[in-house]
């Protein structure tokens, strides 16, 4: 252990320091890990909020989506599909097609959005269909010939809808007759009840195969557009203009952080404000820092010129009161880390606050500590301290030792 380290643990571990001294000692230290604790937890919660959200739109939308650039749609799908499969990095093409159309129940109606898909490439791709709350996803139609659909938990609950009820539903796209425009409608069994775990998905969507929704829209075989999931999620950028080169001309490209870049970019924003709203809390600790210092200076002169009369030098007694507010920031540090991420763990573990999901989209607040996050925590805590450091350690390596001693 060196000299001035040895001096400052002393200093701090000292039982003749006065009691106020004691009192401001360990004020500090608890603003320091207060200030890293309410950091620590807020940004857990933000990058919680961040992860959920992303994982619960990935269940039930694409990395990539292929959009043709006219609003005709995809005529040959299927040989676009075969010619963009062997791209490296895809894991899966799905064809769809999306309609917005009325669905009605026991005198009740609500618009929804439906998807048509292909049931087997769907549920091997990870979608919603594999989250069922009841029911199956088997579209196999019924003896009559009626299609199936499934729709999402929240909308069953809302229009009271069971498996094996049916409903109608009726497209905007309608027949051409003499007495004008029709709306086409037609009946589907609810085969299954799907649970993606977002409420606008669970309140507002339905799925049916392929061809039910396209003699629903009254057109042919025709997609809306190709669903690309991939490996990496980083990569879907990259991944997405290579599809897009090999389509050719007349084609769109998005990807998942495209559609919902106003959602992430206002969670960065969450988070950058976050951070330097509660940091505040460190600074104010660092000020603490600072007091606990100077009045240590003041409480300690005439140790300091004795040290300094037996041939410390000035730097060495800088850094006695360097080393000294390190001490505080960490141990300070330490306790918020440590506090900070069993709160994060223990509220994520057991989900102590509820949420709205209507409002929210998911049921619970998610905590996910980041290692990351802990790294430059630390640092700017450390940061803060050294800073508010400088000045009591110049004032104290800036005593005269004949002038504290001449009296003695």
């Amino acid at each position: 252990m060196s000299f001035e380290w040895m001096v400052a643990l002393r200093y701090l571990r000292s039982p003749n320091r006065p009691a106020v001294l004691r009192l401001v000692t360990f004020l500090a230290v608890a603003g320091v890990a207060a200030g890293v604790m309410t950091l620590v937890i807020a940004l857990s919660m933000n990058t919680g909020f961040r992860q959920a959200i992303r994982d619960r739109l990935l269940s039930v939308t694409a990395h990539v989506n292929l959009k043709p650039a006219s609003p005709n749609g995809i005529r040959d799908y299927r040989e676009l599909m075969s010619r963009l499969a062997g791209t490296p990095g895809v894991r899966s093409i799905e064809p769809a097609i999306y309609e917005t159309v009325l669905l009605s129940f026991g005198g009740r109606a609500r618009g929804v959005v439906l998807k048509g898909v292909d049931p087997e490439l769907e549920i091997r791709s990870g979608g919603a269909l594999r989250h069922l709350s009841g029911g199956s996803a088997d579209f196999l139609p019924g003896p009559n010939g009626t299609p199936v659909v499934i729709v999402g938990r929240l909308l069953a609950e809302d229009l009271k809808i069971s498996t094996g009820e049916y409903v109608t539903l009726t497209s905007p796209q309608g027949n051409l007759t003499p007495f004008g425009m029709l709306p086409r409608a037609r009946r589907f069994r609810v085969a299954g009840i799907f649970d993606s775990g977002f409420y606008d998905y669970d309140a507002n969507w339905a799925f049916v195969t392929l061809p039910a929704a396209q003699g629903l829209a009254g057109v042919g075989d025709v997609v809306s557009l190709l669903e690309v999931r991939v490996t990496r999620l980083e990569d879907a950028r990259a991944i997405g203009s290579e599809l897009l080169r090999k389509a050719g001309p007349g084609f769109l490209m998005t990807t998942w952080m495209d559609e919902n870049r106003a959602l992430f970019r206002a969670l960065s924003l969450e988070k950058l404000v976050t951070a330097m709203f509660i940091g505040l809390i460190t600074f104010v600790a660092g000020l603490n820092i600072l007091v606990v210092l100077t009045m240590t200076v003041t409480d300690r002169s005439r140790d300091i010129a004795v040290l300094m009369a037996m041939g410390a030098r000035r730097r060495q007694i800088r850094r006695i009161f360097i080393w000294q507010g390190l001490a505080v920031s960490i141990a300070g540090t330490a306790v918020g880390l440590a506090a900070g991420y069993a709160a994060a763990w223990t509220a994520n573990r057991w989900r102590l606050i509820p949420l709205n999901p209507e409002v929210y989209a998911i049921p619970y607040v998610p905590f996910h500590a980041n290692g990351t996050d802990a790294i430059w925590i630390a640092a700017a805590a450390l940061a803060i301290s050294i800073a508010a450091t400088i000045l009591p350690a110049r004032s104290a390596a800036g005593i005269l030792p004949v002038e504290i001693l001449r009296f003695e």
